[in-house]
């Protein structure tokens, strides 16, 4: 079993939360599976959007801060780093990390990646031979949806 309130998660909002609850932009555990031989894979919920309140993201700025993270995470923690993979409400993105939970080490390393986004010139990845729509990308909406949740890093962990 992981102490996830040794890695600084606030042990009453890992898990699934009724969604009216939750608060946005906000980064939640979702849960953490270990394997039989010990390593543990951690889900983590990047909220960006409140849900059911009509402010989802439109697809060209989701889709682009999916590219921000893809590399930014591959590139900053790249022995831990799975996987990113967009909400289909449009309200934010899920995580995957292999052997890291630490909320310090996850959070410098978004905070890290999102600074990034605002002296971006392109967005990576998002060639004809790199993307699969490769013409639904919004770098200055993708811009200042990173600098609405770096912003809000204080209340991070303040998920519901």
């Amino acid at each position: 079993m992981v102490d996830v309130a040794h890695l600084g998660w606030p042990v009453a909002l890992v898990g699934e939360l009724d969604h009216r609850l939750l608060k946005a932009p906000r980064l939640k555990l979702r849960a953490v599976h270990v394997s039989p031989a010990g390593s543990a894979v951690y889900a983590v919920d990047l909220r960006v959007r409140k849900p059911n309140a009509g402010a989802g993201l439109s697809t060209a700025v989701l889709h682009s801060l999916e590219h921000f993270l893809l590399e930014g995470f591959t590139r900053l923690l790249p022995a831990h780093f799975l996987s990113v993979g967009v909400m289909g409400c449009q309200t934010g993105f899920y995580l995957g990390f292999a052997d890291e939970g630490r909320v310090a080490v996850l959070g410098d390393a978004l905070a890290t990646l999102l600074a990034g986004v605002a002296t971006a010139t392109a967005v990576p990845y998002a060639r004809v031979d790199q993307c699969g729509n490769w013409q639904n990308h919004d770098l200055a909406g993708a811009q200042a949806v990173a600098a609405e949740i770096l912003a809000a890093r204080p209340v991070w962990l303040d998920a519901a």
